[in-house]
């Protein structure tokens, strides 16, 4: 008689009973008891009686629990064995097949070393500005501006807002503004040294931000006229020997400034650097009370638990209070804010939290050039996508090797192993080989990271010292070898027995639908790397290339030329009596960014400037006479200004922009445009200019912008730099003779220079970047891929020995068997491009969306990208291929 599903119920319901079995049923106690019961049966014992005769043999619940815990001993010893044992079985197979070994571990580490590096990267820019204490309640206050045909997105603001914030709404906790106007020169006694990081900043710096105070008083920092705060690094540059508290320093040869504090160092990832913060308490125009002008930017702390949301709102509210008056004063007395609105412009203030503004903010006037977000979000992708491609490789090898473990397999399930089992033996090997991948991968890392902080201009390094770190790494080698592993193991351990004892295992791509559609992937992802590489580089040559409406080129720009004081004309004139110079202009004002701005409202002249509709915000450039010739910049109506006009000093030239938005009736030579000459806007204290010439449209921001409204005018004096157009190949001699004459006329002051199409190429440094990074990761998936391709031909080509021998034989020429080899896989990489290029073109079309001028997206960039894939994929693919068909037939039909 033999135990029935209610016997065995009835035993484990008992046993839990009797609370033998606390953590789970241990099946081997179980399956002891059910067959010595079983045994007691067949002996002619009734169930119930035998199964106390069992328990009463077992000395009841002690002797249950004895013989369970013998149980999870053996279990135990066993673990570790067979633990012992996979370890030994995966070792043993990594030497056995070298070279699958040798492609699946350099194919993985290059993978995870560039996930690494990219890591690194996106943990360092999430970071940005979270070290600042109160960062969660700091916000920035950044405008929008639609008005006279110009569309500002800043984060300038009035110079009156940051007081009346604190004052006005009960929610802001402190606020601050600040002021850059340019580099400064520095010197202590009598040797100037040139400082771009400056700014004019309030008092309440150092309570809403966290930067350390070394020296000094927090609270007396920055309070009064004519006082700074210094960084470390400015205070070891100036006071090496001593301390700089107490100290003066002399900016421009004329402000005397006293140092009221040190403070730490900035750290690497702020979206501001400042060494030198000046008291903006001696600034003037901080202290105007004009709500229209906007040339400070202001941030604000809040109080805990303060909704930013309401403080907006109150924000638009208070400006709206007290700009009422400018509005009235210049627009008449019925105009309001909200009028302002209806006829089409706008100025309109928000909050931004400080944690967005590196990742998620692109205004004009930023402090630094930040980061976007997208591109976060694009590198995260393609570290995934790498890794991905990495682990397609594994899966495809381990897989299309498996004619080489079926036996194996097979073997092992006769002698009774369990298909768990070698799940576990083949995940084992999966495991270690991603822990030899993943050592190797840090080394790779350490070795590339360099590379990678030069072009994008960042200073990464590997946490060695951090625990974390380690912890994190051996986390992903172990995730990493499960996921690569999973399917190859399910795969081979689902093997028949009776079928691959018999030899009748499917072999061979056709029969590899999964093995196929990795490959696909593998190529697809490398082909959207590829087109995106090709589109950015297509979009930088078209930059480069563009007709921006002067020439860059062989222009040098001499810089602070204010140090040469009223030698500045007898510099210019000195420079230009040189054969190698062919002209020179003094401006400030200059068609790449990073040069000076000023734009007012300008109407034309007879028409009221109470109508809104009648206003154009004009780009106000001062020049000299030459600056049109120095730039070669194009007169397309009227004439440019000469020395033999006086009364140029009344004149302007408009640029195309400017013309159209005047809506001049006829010709626009000889039409006059005015503005106010002052804060009062009073009518009677107007300037009127007379339009003498148009200039052709130049680029003057980047070609994310349209051209906007800007008008020319001459300086009363030279100011700004003086830039050099000259025509000698020898860069080094002109930079020779302008330093030359700059140590006779301004001895002690120091000389810098910049060239202009430099200064250009700046504008898109950020895409320049992009392009390389691109090209390089694009390369190394290429490499990842074609790594697998490679070592998949090499495995085809050893299966099919005996059919490459017999096709020999019978007449077949290396070139078809070559072809036979390739088709295949070449098939598979046009599979790839098929389904890589939509994804691609809409990819590359959202990126180009953000810029006004674009190169066009044509099909030879896809047809570029496709011939380089197919081309290095055929590449791998010949050697192997090669390689077999040219083998003697002999060889591999021997054995037969």
């Amino acid at each position: 008689m033999k135990l029935t599903e209610e016997h065995i119920a009835y035993i484990i319901k008992d046993i839990q009973y009797r609370g033998v079995v606390t953590d789970g049923i241990q099946e081997e106690l179980i399956d002891h008891i059910c067959t010595a019961t079983e045994n007691e049966m067949l002996q002619g014992a009734r169930f119930i009686d035998a199964y106390h005769y069992v328990l009463k043999s077992f000395g009841n619940t002690s002797g249950l629990r004895a013989t369970q815990h013998q149980t999870l001993q053996s279990e135990n010893k066993t673990a570790k064995i067979m633990l012992k044992n996979y370890l030994t079985i995966a070792l043993r197979n990594l030497r056995k097949y070298k070279f699958y070994s040798f492609i699946n571990i350099l194919g993985l580490s290059v993978g995870v070393a560039l996930c690494l590096i990219i890591a690194l990267f996106v943990v360092n820019e999430l970071r940005y500005d979270r070290h600042h204490e109160k960062a969660d309640r700091i916000y920035r206050v950044k405008s929008e501006i639609i008005f006279g045909g110009n569309h500002f997105n800043m984060i300038f603001t009035p110079a009156p807002l940051a007081a009346a914030l604190t004052e006005e709404i009960p929610e802001v906790e402190a606020a601050v503004h600040f002021r850059q106007r340019g580099s400064y020169l520095v010197k202590r006694e009598t040797e100037n040294i040139k400082e771009s990081n400056v700014v004019w900043a309030g008092k309440d710096f150092f309570k809403i931000f966290t930067v350390p105070i070394l020296e000094g008083n927090v609270d007396e920092i920055l309070n009064e006229p004519n006082t700074m705060a210094i960084s470390q690094r400015a205070a070891k540059k100036f006071f090496p020997d001593e301390s700089a508290l107490g100290q003066t320093l002399i900016l421009d040869n004329t402000w005397n400034f006293k140092i009221t504090g040190v403070y730490d160092d900035m750290p690497a990832n702020s979206h501001f650097h400042f060494d030198f913060i000046l008291a903006m308490e001696g600034l003037d125009e901080a202290k105007q009370s004009f709500w229209l002008s906007n040339n400070f930017q202001t941030y604000m702390l809040l109080h805990e638990g303060a909704d930013a949301n309401v403080v907006e709102t109150k924000l638009i509210q208070l400006f709206a209070r007290h700009a009422e008056s400018d509005f009235a004063q210049i627009f008449g007395e019925d105009m309001t804010l909200e009028k302002f609105k209806e006829t089409g412009n706008k100025v309109e203030y928000a909050l931004q939290p400080l944690l967005d503004i590196h990742l998620k903010s692109d205004l004009y006037g930023e402090f630094e050039p930040g980061f976007s977000i997208a591109y976060v979000y694009m590198f995260v992708a393609i570290a995934l996508f790498i890794l991905v491609i990495a682990c397609i490789n594994f899966m495809n090898l381990s897989t299309a090797r498996s004619a080489n473990r079926a036996k194996e397999v097979g073997i092992r399930k006769v002698m009774g192993s369990y298909r768990s089992h070698l799940v576990r033996q083949f995940l084992s090997e999966s495991v270690l080989l991603s822990f030899f991948s993943f050592m190797l991968a840090v080394g790779l890392a350490y070795m590339l990271l360099p590379l990678f902080n030069n072009l994008s201009g960042r200073s990464l390094f590997i946490p060695f010292n951090n625990l974390s770190f380690y912890a994190i790494l051996f986390a992903g080698a172990v995730i990493t070898g499960l996921l690569a592993g999973t399917y190859p193991s399910f795969f081979l351990s689902a093997f028949k027995p009776v079928n691959v004892l018999k030899g009748q295992v499917s072999l061979g791509m056709k029969s590899g639908f999964i093995r196929s559609s990795l490959v696909v992937f593998q190529f697809a992802i490398s082909i959207v790397l590829i087109i995106g590489t090709i589109a950015v580089i297509s979009q930088l040559n078209y930059i480069q290339n563009k007709k921006i409406g002067f020439n860059k080129d062989q222009v040098i720009m001499v810089e602070d030329t204010y140090a040469l004081g009223d030698q500045r004309l007898a510099y210019k004139n000195e420079i230009l009596s040189n054969s190698i110079i062919v002209n020179g202009t003094f401006s400030g004002y200059l068609p790449v960014s990073g040069t000076w701005r000023g734009d007012n409202p300008w109407w034309a002249d007879g028409k009221d400037y109470r109508q809104q509709e009648n206003l154009v915000s004009l780009q106000n450039w001062t020049v000299d006479h030459d600056y049109i010739k120095t730039l070669d910049m194009k007169i397309i109506e009227g004439r440019d200004f000469s020395h033999e006009f006086p009364s140029d000093s009344t004149a302007v030239i408009l640029n195309e922009t400017a013309v159209k938005n005047f809506n001049f009736e006829g010709d626009p030579i000889g039409k006059k445009i005015a503005t106010f000459t002052d804060r009062d806007f009073s009518p009677d204290k107007l300037e009127t200019l007379t339009v003498i010439g148009v200039v052709e449209n130049f680029h003057f921001e980047s070609l994310k912008e349209n051209i906007g409204s800007v008008m020319l005018f001459l300086s009363h004096r030279p100011q700004g730099n003086l830039s050099i157009r000259f025509q000698s190949q020898d860069t080094k001699a002109v930079i020779d003779l302008l330093e030359t004459k700059w140590k006779e006329m301004a001895p002690g002051q120091p000389f810098t220079y910049s060239f202009l199409d430099d200064r250009f190429g700046n504008m898109y440094a950020a895409e320049t970047r992009l392009g390389k990074v691109f090209a390089i990761f694009a390369g190394f998936a290429i490499i990842i891929a074609c790594l697998g391709l490679f070592a998949l031909t090499a495995f085809t080509a050893e299966q099919r020995t005996k059919e490459i021998g017999i096709r020999k034989v019978l007449g077949a020429s290396v070139g078809s068997i070559v072809v036979l080899l390739s088709k295949e896989f070449t098939k598979l990489v046009l599979i790839s491009f098929v389904l890589a290029a939509p994804f691609a073109w809409w990819s590359v079309s959202k990126w180009l969306e953000d810029y006004q001028y674009k190169t066009e997206l044509g099909w030879t960039v896809f047809l570029i990208a496709g011939g380089i894939a197919i081309s290095i994929a055929l590449l791998t693919m010949s050697f192997q291929s090669i390689k077999a068909a040219i083998e003697n037939p002999v060889k591999s039909l021997r054995s037969e």
